[in-house]
C-alpha cells in the first residue's frame, strides 16, 4: 500500500500539528475552553501561552470562558503567567469568565477577580471533576449535597466570586428537593474546545501519561468536550510521538478518537510539577527507599500544628487497630505528611491527596499534588468519589477564619481569595475533620519554642477566630447534622465543635490563656473546665515515638 494512502499516515498528517496557531485559530470569539491541570501537573502551558500570543497578534479569539477542575499552572507559569501579561497590558478582552477551583497560585488573578475584570466562579475540585464526567455522559450537571449551607448554596453566593458573576450568572447552582432532602445541582456551559496534556501521543492521537505525576481529569475533559449535542475539538500537548500501536493499551488514558490534534511542546513548557522538570521518582517509575528522617523539618509553629494533627490520626489507628486512610489539604495540613515520614508511620497513616495519589510522601506548596513513592494513583473524579462517599477515615484541612458557631471560611477574605480547592467535598465525606492552621495570620508573628513550651513573642495582625466568617466554606450546622467529630487545631490552642458552639479543650504549655488566646479572639469560646495541656512531645525537637505506639496497636 502506498504510504500516502495508508489510513494511519493520513490520520497522522492531520493530527500531528507543528504550528499550534493553525489549530488554536479555530477557537471562536466567546468560546468555552476547558483546560487540564492540577497546578502544574498536566497543565498544557505551551498551548495556554500560544493561545494568548495568538490573541495578542490577531485580536482573536477573545472573550473566552475558561473552565478547569483545579488551576492550570503555578506562580509564574501557565494561567498565572498569562494573567500577569494581561494585567500588564491592561487587556480585559481575552477572558470574559472563569470557573476554576483554586485561584491561590495567582495573586494577579485574585486581583483581577476583585477588580471585576471578568465574571469569576469557584467550585470544589471534586464538583468540577464530576461535572466534566457528567457532561461527558450527556447529563446536565452534578447533583450533590456538597455545598449546602455554604457560599456555594444559591441562598448565599451560588459560587459567584464577584459582582460581575452575580449579575451574569453564566454558571448556575440550583436548589433541588428529592424525597424531602435538599440537593444542589451545579451547571455550567459545555466546553467547545479542550486543551489537555499527556506525555506521549502515537500517530493517531492515543495519549499516555507515563511521565506525569498524576492523571488529573484529562480524560474527562476530553469526554465532556466531545459529548453531544455539539462535539467540540480536543487539542493535546505532548512531549513526543510514538508509532501507532506501540503504546501499551493499558497505558492509554485518552483514546485517539477523542483527540483531534496533538502538538509536541518544548521541554521548558512541560514540567512535571513546579519544582521538577523530569524526575522518574515523580513519575512513579522509581520508588525511592523509605526515608528515615529525624530532623529534616525544623521545629516551628507550622510543624507544631502538623504534629498535633498527627497525634489525632495516631489515636484513630489505635482505636481501629488497623492502618487508616486520610486526606491532607493544602497548606499546614500538607506538612502532616512530612511528620508522618519523620515518625515512620506513613504505612499506618495512609496519606491521600486530591490529585489522586495514595501513600508515599505528599509534597506541599506549589508542588502540592505530587507524592513521592505513592503506591497508587487514581483519576481526580475517582479520588473524589472516595472522599465524598466517606471511604476515608479522616481529613485535615486548612482554614482562614473560624467563627463562634464553628463555621469555617476556607477560601475568601478581603486580603486573599484562594478558592475552595478540594475542601467542600472532602469535608462533606470525612467522618472526622481536623482543621489545622495558625491562630493568627498576617505580618509580625514571632514564636519561641524551648524546653517543651511555646512563647508568643508577637502575633500576626489578622484575627482568624472571628464573630462571623466572611464566607462559609463549611457549615457547622451541616457538620453537626452529619455527626462528624470536628477539631480546630492551632499552635497554641485546640477547640472542638459542639451544638452550642466552639469549645476550648487544650492550650499549649507556656501559653497565657487570657493574653495569648482569649484576647486574640472576637468571641469567647465555651470553657466547661480547665483546658488540658497539649502533649509536650509536640514541642520537643526529637521524634514523638509514634511508630512503636502504632505497631503495638496494629498487632493487637
Amino acid at each position: 500500500m502506498n504510504a500516502m494512502s495508508d489510513p494511519i499516515s493520513i490520520i497522522a498528517r492531520k493530527k500531528n500539528v507543528s504550528d499550534p496557531d493553525y489549530v488554536l485559530s479555530q477557537i471562536r470569539d466567546g468560546d468555552v475552553v476547558a483546560i487540564s491541570g492540577f497546578n502544574e501537573i498536566t497543565s498544557p502551558d505551551y498551548l495556554i501561552e500560544r493561545l494568548y500570543r495568538l490573541y495578542v497578534k490577531t485580536g482573536h479569539p477573545r472573550n473566552l470562558f475558561i473552565i478547569s477542575d483545579t488551576f492550570p499552572g503555578t506562580p509564574g507559569r501557565g494561567l498565572d503567567k498569562i494573567a500577569r501579561m494581561m494585567y500588564e497590558r491592561g487587556d480585559r478582552d481575552f477572558i470574559r469568565g472563569m470557573l476554576i477551583a483554586y485561584y491561590g497560585w495567582s495573586e494577579t488573578l485574585q486581583r483581577m477577580v476583585k477588580e471585576e475584570w471578568f465574571e469569576a466562579y469557584a467550585w470544589s475540585i471534586g464538583i468540577l471533576a464530576y461535572w466534566f464526567r457528567e457532561v461527558g455522559a450527556g447529563r446536565p450537571g452534578v447533583l450533590t449535597r456538597v455545598g449546602l449551607g455554604t457560599t456555594a448554596d444559591p441562598r448565599q453566593d451560588g459560587t459567584a466570586l464577584n459582582e460581575t458573576a452575580k449579575e451574569k450568572r453564566t454558571v448556575k447552582v440550583r436548589l433541588i428537593e428529592i424525597d424531602g432532602k435538599e440537593y444542589l445541582l451545579y451547571t455550567a456551559p459545555k466546553p467547545r474546545f479542550a486543551l489537555i496534556r499527556g506525555s506521549t501521543a502515537d500517530e493517531i492521537g492515543n495519549i499516555s501519561l507515563e511521565d506525569e505525576a498524576a492523571y488529573g481529569t484529562v480524560l474527562n475533559i476530553a469526554q465532556a468536550t466531545k459529548a453531544m449535542p455539539e462535539k467540540g475539538t480536543v487539542i493535546a500537548q505532548v512531549l513526543r510521538v510514538a508509532r501507532y500501536g506501540s503504546i501499551n493499551p493499558k497505558l492509554v488514558v485518552v483514546p485517539g478518537p477523542l483527540v483531534d490534534y496533538f502538538v509536541v511542546a518544548p521541554r521548558e513548557y512541560h514540567w512535571q510539577s513546579h519544582s521538577f522538570d523530569f524526575d522518574p521518582v515523580v513519575a512513579g517509575r522509581v520508588i525511592p527507599p523509605l526515608e528515615r528522617a529525624t530532623s529534616e523539618i525544623p521545629l516551628n509553629e507550622r510543624k507544631i500544628v502538623a504534629r498535633r494533627v498527627a497525634l489525632e490520626l495516631a489515636e484513630l489507628v489505635k482505636k481501629y487497630g488497623r492502618p487508616i486512610v486520610v486526606n491532607l489539604g493544602v497548606g499546614i495540613p500538607a506538612v502532616v505528611g512530612e511528620v508522618a515520614v519523620e515518625e515512620e508511620v506513613q504505612d499506618l497513616i495512609v496519606l491521600t491527596v486530591e490529585s489522586g495519589t495514595w501513600g508515599g510522601r505528599p509534597l506541599y506548596g506549589p508542588d502540592f499534588g505530587v507524592s513521592i513513592g505513592a503506591f497508587a494513583v487514581l483519576s481526580v473524579p475517582d479520588q473524589f468519589t472516595m472522599y465524598e462517599g466517606g471511604v476515608i477515615d479522616a481529613a485535615s484541612l486548612g482554614f482562614m477564619q473560624v467563627d463562634e458557631a464553628g463555621n469555617v471560611n476556607s477560601f475568601y477574605t478581603e486580603e486573599r481569595m484562594p478558592g475552595p480547592g478540594g475542601f467542600p467535598a472532602i469535608a462533606s465525606g470525612a467522618p472526622e475533620i481536623y482543621y489545622a492552621g495558625l491562630f493568627t495570620a498576617g505580618k509580625g508573628a514571632k514564636y519561641e519554642i524551648e524546653d517543651g513550651k511555646l512563647r508568643i513573642v508577637s502575633d500576626g495582625d489578622i484575627v482568624k477566630f472571628v464573630k462571623r466568617v466572611q464566607k462559609i466554606g463549611c457549615s457547622s450546622r451541616v457538620m453537626l447534622e452529619q455527626g462528624k467529630r470536628v477539631l480546630y487545631i492551632t499552635e497554641r490552642a485546640v477547640f472542638r465543635l459542639t451544638p452550642e458552639g466552639l469549645e476550648l479543650v487544650e492550650v499549649a504549655p507556656g501559653i497565657d490563656l487570657e493574653k495569648d488566646v482569649l484576647a486574640k479572639m472576637e468571641f469567647k469560646p465555651i470553657i466547661r473546665r480547665e483546658p488540658e495541656l497539649m502533649d509536650e512531645r509536640v514541642f520537643r525537637p526529637r521524634r514523638m515515638g509514634l511508630k512503636d505506639e502504632l505497631l503495638r496497636a496494629v498487632r493487637v
